[in-house]
Protein backbone atom coordinates (compact mmCIF):
# COMPACT_ATOMS: atom_id res chain seq x y z
CA UNK A 1 0.00 0.00 0.00
CA UNK A 2 3.04 2.52 0.21
CA UNK A 3 3.88 2.11 -2.85
CA UNK A 4 0.23 3.02 -4.11
CA UNK A 5 0.56 5.71 -1.89
CA UNK A 6 3.87 6.79 -2.96
CA UNK A 7 3.12 6.57 -6.68
CA UNK A 8 0.16 8.76 -6.19
CA UNK A 9 2.07 11.39 -3.98
CA UNK A 10 5.17 10.90 -6.66
CA UNK A 11 2.67 11.92 -9.51
CA UNK A 12 1.78 14.79 -8.16
CA UNK A 13 -2.07 15.34 -9.33
CA UNK A 14 -4.43 12.06 -9.79
CA UNK A 15 -6.98 12.05 -11.10
CA UNK A 16 -10.22 10.12 -10.03
CA UNK A 17 -13.90 9.05 -11.73
CA UNK A 18 -16.94 9.08 -10.28
CA UNK A 19 -20.50 8.27 -11.26
CA UNK A 20 -23.01 10.59 -11.86
CA UNK A 21 -26.24 8.79 -12.50
CA UNK A 22 -25.55 7.46 -15.56
CA UNK A 23 -22.61 9.50 -16.06
CA UNK A 24 -18.77 9.38 -15.59
CA UNK A 25 -17.58 12.69 -14.02
CA UNK A 26 -13.31 13.05 -13.76
CA UNK A 27 -11.86 15.49 -11.60
CA UNK A 28 -8.11 15.80 -10.47
CA UNK A 29 -6.92 15.02 -6.31
CA UNK A 30 -3.85 15.64 -4.77
CA UNK A 31 -4.38 14.19 -1.00
CA UNK A 32 -3.07 10.15 -0.97
CA UNK A 33 -2.20 9.44 2.74
CA UNK A 34 -2.35 6.08 4.80
CA UNK A 35 -3.87 6.24 8.09
CA UNK A 36 -4.51 3.00 10.08
CA UNK A 37 -3.61 0.73 7.27
CA UNK A 38 -5.62 1.73 5.33
CA UNK A 39 -5.29 4.64 1.88
CA UNK A 40 -6.97 7.85 2.38
CA UNK A 41 -8.35 10.61 0.43
CA UNK A 42 -9.83 13.79 1.42
CA UNK A 43 -12.36 16.14 0.06
CA UNK A 44 -15.79 18.41 0.86
CA UNK A 45 -18.76 17.00 1.61
CA UNK A 46 -20.60 20.11 0.04
CA UNK A 47 -18.55 18.91 -3.24
CA UNK A 48 -20.68 17.30 -6.17
CA UNK A 49 -17.92 14.64 -6.22
CA UNK A 50 -18.26 13.71 -2.14
CA UNK A 51 -22.23 13.61 -3.12
CA UNK A 52 -21.73 11.09 -6.37
CA UNK A 53 -19.07 8.69 -4.26
CA UNK A 54 -22.16 8.94 -1.30
CA UNK A 55 -24.51 7.57 -4.04
CA UNK A 56 -22.00 5.05 -5.80
CA UNK A 57 -19.11 4.07 -3.71
CA UNK A 58 -17.29 2.65 -6.55
CA UNK A 59 -14.60 4.84 -7.80
CA UNK A 60 -11.11 4.35 -10.31
CA UNK A 61 -8.38 6.78 -9.98
CA UNK A 62 -5.75 7.14 -12.52
CA UNK A 63 -2.07 8.72 -12.60
CA UNK A 64 0.75 9.09 -15.01
CA UNK A 65 4.61 9.34 -13.74
CA UNK A 66 8.02 8.91 -15.32
CA UNK A 67 6.37 6.26 -18.35
CA UNK A 68 4.20 4.19 -16.31
CA UNK A 69 0.43 4.87 -15.04
CA UNK A 70 -1.56 3.69 -12.19
CA UNK A 71 -5.15 2.63 -11.98
CA UNK A 72 -6.43 2.04 -8.64
CA UNK A 73 -10.31 0.53 -8.28
CA UNK A 74 -12.45 0.14 -5.23
CA UNK A 75 -14.99 1.16 -3.34
CA UNK A 76 -14.62 4.90 -0.69
CA UNK A 77 -15.70 4.69 2.74
CA UNK A 78 -16.74 7.72 4.92
CA UNK A 79 -14.60 7.70 8.03
CA UNK A 80 -15.86 10.99 10.05
CA UNK A 81 -13.03 10.37 12.84
CA UNK A 82 -11.76 13.86 13.65
CA UNK A 83 -8.14 12.26 14.54
CA UNK A 84 -8.55 11.04 10.81
CA UNK A 85 -9.65 14.76 8.99
CA UNK A 86 -6.60 16.14 11.39
CA UNK A 87 -3.70 13.65 10.39
CA UNK A 88 -4.78 14.25 6.79
CA UNK A 89 -4.51 17.88 7.09
CA UNK A 90 -1.52 17.93 8.84
CA UNK A 91 0.23 15.93 5.97
CA UNK A 92 -1.50 18.12 3.55
CA UNK A 93 -1.41 21.75 5.59
CA UNK A 94 -1.50 23.74 2.06
CA UNK A 95 -5.64 22.51 2.43
CA UNK A 96 -6.38 24.29 5.83
CA UNK A 97 -7.08 27.46 4.41
CA UNK A 98 -9.89 25.50 2.65
CA UNK A 99 -10.94 22.91 5.62
CA UNK A 100 -10.33 22.23 9.25
CA UNK A 101 -10.72 18.64 10.91
CA UNK A 102 -13.76 20.12 13.18
CA UNK A 103 -16.00 21.79 10.13
CA UNK A 104 -19.02 19.72 9.12
CA UNK A 105 -16.91 19.86 5.33
CA UNK A 106 -14.04 17.67 5.71
CA UNK A 107 -14.56 14.33 4.31
CA UNK A 108 -12.00 11.59 5.10
CA UNK A 109 -12.93 8.50 2.08
CA UNK A 110 -10.88 5.27 2.59
CA UNK A 111 -10.37 2.36 0.07
CA UNK A 112 -12.16 -0.83 1.02
CA UNK A 113 -10.72 -4.17 -0.59
CA UNK A 114 -8.52 -1.79 -3.16
CA UNK A 115 -6.45 -2.81 -6.27
CA UNK A 116 -3.98 -0.92 -7.95
CA UNK A 117 -2.71 -2.17 -11.08
CA UNK A 118 0.87 -0.40 -12.11
CA UNK A 119 1.31 -0.82 -15.92
CA UNK A 120 4.16 0.41 -18.37
CA UNK A 121 4.73 -0.08 -21.97
CA UNK A 122 7.63 -2.04 -21.18
CA UNK A 123 7.20 -4.59 -18.59
CA UNK A 124 4.24 -6.63 -17.51
CA UNK A 125 1.39 -4.84 -15.01
CA UNK A 126 2.05 -4.82 -11.12
CA UNK A 127 -1.29 -5.99 -8.70
CA UNK A 128 -0.98 -4.69 -5.58
CA UNK A 129 -4.42 -5.89 -3.34
CA UNK A 130 -4.50 -3.50 -0.37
Amino acid sequence: MNEVRDYLKNSGMFFIATIDEDKPRVRPFGVAEIYDNRLYIQTGKRKDVFKQIMNNSNVEICAFNNGTWIRIEGNLILDDRVEVKKYLLDQNPELRNMYNENDDNTAALYFEKGRATIYSFTSEPKVIEF
